[in-house]
């Protein structure tokens, strides 16, 4: 099933702050990352429990965060970059904060998705971008993520060529449209 993604400001004349342009992109990416592990039930992968599709979809979003930022490089300056990015995980973790507490009840689900950020940052920084995509390593690094969320069941083994094959490089068309529609 296509997703489709809000993308187009209903005023495209007025100006966007980072702000704002970070809570669109928050917004488009917790969709995108939920239809993705939707994607993954659909493809017949099991999840054990709510725990671990909120983890999936922390994964994905993580990616497309990292995504963002090398995409949106060029396009702002550092002070603006920050603003965005910073937006964008607010916004995330503010999405996994009301997932969260609906499905496990009261708690802090938004410091640990901000540490498991800054944590995968570290990680992804190796990685590159190119005008193609994501580099192999990048795709096989969240591949990888996932993999290790999920690979309770056997059924499971084959998820990393699932994420690298299908549902990396389709979220990366998907949020590049959404950027470049965002700042066009």
């Amino acid at each position: 099933m296509a997703l489709r993604v809000k993308s187009h400001w209903h005023n495209e004349d007025s100006e966007r702050s980072m702000q704002e342009i970070g809570g669109a992109i928050a917004f488009n990416a917790w969709r995108l990352a939920l239809e993705t592990t939707k994607s993954l039930n659909t493809e017949q992968f099991i999840f054990e429990n709510d725990q671990q599709r909120l983890d999936v979809i922390s994964e994905y979003l993580i990616f497309i965060i990292q995504l963002t930022d090398r995409l949106t490089h060029k396009m702002v300056n550092e002070e603006q970059r920050q603003a965005l990015i910073g937006a964008i995980v607010l916004k995330s973790s503010e999405h996994l904060q009301d997932n969260s507490q609906d499905a496990f009840g009261e708690g802090d689900y938004q410091s640990p998705f901000v540490a498991l950020f800054n944590h995968r940052g570290g990680e992804y920084a190796e990685f590159k971008l190119t005008s193609e995509g994501p580099s192999y390593p990048f795709i096989r690094h969240l591949g990888f993520c996932v993999q290790q969320i999920m690979n309770v069941a056997d059924e499971n083994r084959w998820v990393i060529d699932q994420v690298m094959d299908i549902d990396a490089p389709k979220i990366y068309r998907q949020i590049r449209t959404i950027i470049y529609n965002l700042f066009d």
